[in-house]
């Protein structure tokens, strides 16, 4: 591999910049601020290989993922099937001219369509989930002419113009507002809140099966039900964000089908690319994507849908199918889910809940602070996780649906280990937290 002339002084003999090199182009070239953080916590280092739920650094310590790309290793890293059809694709069309059909774009279309509940029909493809949600957003605009949107309080759905209007953060809106009119949040399972808030201006109800980013809150038993009843009822759409949710993660293909809820549009992406290619896509029904239809290029993306990106997120599929990953993810998440709860009934003044759905994992540390001491602790049993974006306080486990269970096992004993260290640390200097204070 040759690095670019920015990144250090230029020559065909250098495989590879050493640690400082790198260090000084992320401080000059990229984001001092998230160095910093990843200084603090000890990983100022490159990562340089990784395999299933491996990730080895430059300096040779090598790390268990079970946070997976915060969803995106679904499959692990470098899945061998994944490679190989990526491998094969580049050999003869990596991306499209746009002038002809793109056949993997169309093959993909009708096998993810065939996988997806109730009758989404129809998809377009882009490179993130953040643009999968805006082409949701443009779709039910254009398909209802109304301009109003609803969300969760504690929602992620991204951070490009549309979606950072539905996403329930100060700290991500605030600095660029005003945003698009019209956006509401409502609290996430408050079905009467909802339709309190539904009115002439709503295109659509926008939510996350199990929100993510807002602490792994799984959806209330009846509520998506109630939802999809309530949005029909008023002749709103309903748009769901299985980005971290579907292809597994929850135990079923789509986290949509533990309470048998088909929306109008869903949303994909993170591990549609088997963790090797990014690909995000936008599914909805043949009634919504009526205008698409009539007006093409009214949205559209130079690289999303590319050959590359779709014959890896083909493959995907296959693997999900015929590997049998969701049932993986209900079995290995029930197991580990009451594991950690276990462990966490020793630690009261640090864990108040475990809590989830297959291999989506949100454990609730008393504090903020003492997530983050928990990750430094956990970094230094060479354990890879983080914490919730909307709510730091709590960890999210979401390890690769492939990862065995004895490797699960061993996590377990490396996070008594840290919960430990982490105790000794709060002793060490006076901090005595109890749950009730919440995170």
């Amino acid at each position: 591999m040759i690095f670019p002339r920015g990144c250090h002084r230029y020559n065909r003999n250098v495989t590879f910049p050493t640690d400082d090199e790198i260090r000084r182009c992320y401080q000059q070239h990229l984001n001092s601020g998230m160095f910093a953080t990843l200084a603090f916590l000890g990983m100022d280092v490159a990562e340089v290989e990784a395999q299933g739920w491996t990730v080895r650094l430059a300096d040779g310590r090598e790390f268990i993922d079970v946070i997976g790309g915060f969803g995106v290793f679904n499959l692990g890293h470098r899945h061998p099937r994944i490679v190989a059809a990526v491998e094969h694709q580049l050999k003869t069309m990596p991306m499209a001219s746009r002038l002809a059909l793109n056949a993997p774009q169309a093959l993909l279309a009708n096998e993810l369509t065939s996988l997806a509940p109730g009758n989404l029909q129809y998809v377009f493809f882009s490179n993130s989930g953040t643009e999968a949600v805006e082409a949701a957003i443009k779709l039910a605009r254009l398909a209802t002419g109304k301009p109003g949107l609803i969300s969760a309080k504690d929602a992620f759905h991204g951070k490009t113009m549309g979606s950072l209007s539905s996403t329930h953060r100060d700290h991500f809106q605030k600095p660029f507002l005003p945003l698009l009119p019209e956006f509401f949040q409502v609290p996430f399972g408050d079905l009467t809140a909802l339709e309190r808030a539904i009115d002439d201006h709503t295109s659509a109800v926008l939510l996350e099966p199990v929100q993510g980013e807002g602490g792994i809150n799984v959806a209330p038993d009846g509520y998506l039900q109630a939802v999809r009843e309530l949005t029909r009822r008023h002749g709103v759409l309903l748009i769901l964000d299985e980005v971290q949710t579907g292809l597994g993660r929850t135990g079923r293909n789509f986290a949509c089908e533990h309470w048998d809820v088909c929306p109008d549009i869903m949303v994909l992406a993170k591990s549609l690319g088997g963790g090797v290619m990014p690909i995000g896509a936008t599914l909805g029904t043949a009634e919504v994507w009526q205008t698409f239809n009539e007006s093409p290029t009214v949205h559209t993306s130079t690289f999303g849908g590319n050959q590359l990106a779709c014959a890896a997120a083909r493959e995907s599929l296959k693997v999900l199918v015929e590997e049998q990953l969701a049932e993986q993810a209900r079995e290995k998440g029930e197991y580990f889910t009451a594991e950690l709860r276990q462990l966490a009934t020793q630690y009261p003044e640090i864990v108040t809940e475990v809590r989830g759905l297959g291999l989506m994992i949100g454990i609730q540390m008393t504090a903020p602070d003492i997530s983050q001491l928990f990750i430094a602790n956990l970094v230094e049993q060479r354990v890879m996780v983080a914490y919730t974006l909307n709510q730091t306080g709590v960890v999210r486990v979401e390890p690769p649906l492939i990862i065995p269970v004895e490797v699960l096992d061993d996590v377990l004993g490396r996070m008594r280990t840290a919960l430990e260290g982490t105790r000794q640390v709060m002793q060490q200097f006076g901090l005595s937290i109890t749950p009730d204070q919440g995170a």
